[in-house]
């Protein structure tokens, strides 16, 4: 499954089916799980531990040393979970020492062309980034969050579960479960209401979090005051628990 002109380092585990195309370089201290396809003229260096069932494109480059004045050659990592889709000349960068050692992607994340995630980045399921959006190092990204395309993501930034950004959005502080924004800077629009219908929120939750969006947005409290209110509308609305537990975590305060 390893077309000829592709150039595996020895040191190289890979599952017996995984298909290399043409062109293709695997480099040292790579682990690279069942099923997963690399492209033509991908690049995948090490250390680097790929999943299941991959799609990796060409032009790709998956586990390059981080772009950071720091960086001194550590053997820090990439782990790439299963079932991902890595577009063409799309970027993944290893960790630092500074950071956790580690950038870390989990499962059925789709990486859209010129997409780019920086070191010590950690992404969780079902994440969509779309065309060239880019985020800074040590960003977190929360599971069924989507980047819409030049979204910009300031370097520890954390992005909500279920958000949505717009086109061309700028996100220097955190962005809250649920909601979507727009603009530079990024501010809030509203919840992301129809992508919670897609994933089969019912129409009492959604209407919890609306609720949860005025307190926090609409209702002229201060951050800690609508914290407190999001709190107490919590314990009648679990759903809402997912804003409490963010907003208590958020260390850049949030996008308001």
């Amino acid at each position: 499954m390893i077309h000829p002109t592709a150039v595996v380092d020895p040191s190289a585990q890979l599952d017996d089916d995984v298909e290399v195309g043409p062109y293709a370089i695997i480099g040292a201290d790579v682990s690279i799980g069942q099923g997963t396809w690399i492209g033509p003229h991908a690049l995948v260096n090490g250390p680097t531990m790929i999943g299941r069932d991959n799609r990796i494109f060409q032009f790709a480059s998956v586990g390059e040393a981080p772009q950071d004045k720091k960086y001194g050659g550590e053997p820090t990592t990439l782990t790439l979970g299963d079932r991902n889709v890595v577009r063409e000349s799309a970027t993944l960068h290893r960790g630092t020492v500074q950071g956790c050692g580690e950038t870390r992607i989990g499962n059925d994340n789709l990486f859209m062309a010129y997409t780019h995630v920086a070191h010590d980045c950690l992404i969780g399921d079902q994440v969509i980034m779309a065309n060239a959006a880019s985020l800074g190092g040590h960003v977190v990204i929360e599971n069924w969050a989507i980047l819409g395309g030049f979204t910009i993501v300031h370097q520890f930034c954390r992005i909500g579960a279920h958000s949505f950004s717009a086109m061309g959005s700028v996100i220097g502080k955190d962005v809250p479960p649920y909601i979507t924004i727009d603009g530079h800077p990024a501010i809030p629009r509203g919840i992301n209401s129809e992508g919670l219908k897609r994933r089969h929120f019912s129409s009492e939750q959604i209407n919890a979090i609306r609720r949860a969006y005025r307190l926090l947005y609409l209702s002229n409290l201060k951050l800690d005051e609508a914290a407190r209110a999001l709190a107490d509308l919590a314990e009648a609305e679990p759903v809402v628990g997912v804003m409490t537990a963010f907003l208590s975590a958020s260390a850049r305060s949030i996008v308001r």
